[in-house]
């Protein structure tokens, strides 16, 4: 008896103990190495925010294309250092655009232009990282229809 006893107090102690203790804040490192997987497989590009869902043909501006492959965005950007491209904020799912977005693998569309996107309306810009801007940043004349 004095087994079960002793058994119970040291549980109790040991949960006290633990409920007592002070909690300790984390500090999380994310190491930009690490491998997150194959770039998504989008016929007009994919959005630079995790999960990268494929982005809507008009989302992106021409100069986000190279000979009608996209550049990359967030982990996969392949483009210039100093890139700035232009991306029509109303097909970002983000703002409320509920069209339904293209799936990976899904082919573009027959006739799909990338080198002059018809009545591109990009008035912000991306670095291609994740980083936007408003307004004429340089990515201006690559052949939108903007004007």
């Amino acid at each position: 008896m004095n087994t079960l006893r002793s058994l119970t107090l040291a549980v109790l102690v040991t949960v006290g103990a633990a409920a007592g203790a002070p909690s300790a804040a984390a500090q999380v490192y994310v190491d930009e190495s690490v491998d997150i997987g194959p770039e998504p497989a989008c016929p007009y590009g994919y959005y630079d925010y995790a999960p990268y869902p494929c982005a809507p043909y008009g989302y992106y501006g021409a100069e986000w294309f190279a000979a009608g492959v996209f550049i990359g965005a967030g982990p996969w950007f392949r483009g210039p250092h100093d890139f700035r491209g232009h991306v029509d904020p109303r097909f970002d799912a983000r703002r409320g655009y509920a069209r339904p977005l293209p799936q990976v693998h899904e082919r573009p569309a027959p006739g799909t232009r990338f080198d002059r996107i018809p009545n591109f309306h990009g008035d912000e810009w991306h670095d291609g990282r994740g980083n936007p801007g408003r307004g004429d940043g340089h990515g201006e004349g690559h052949g939108d229809d903007r004007r």
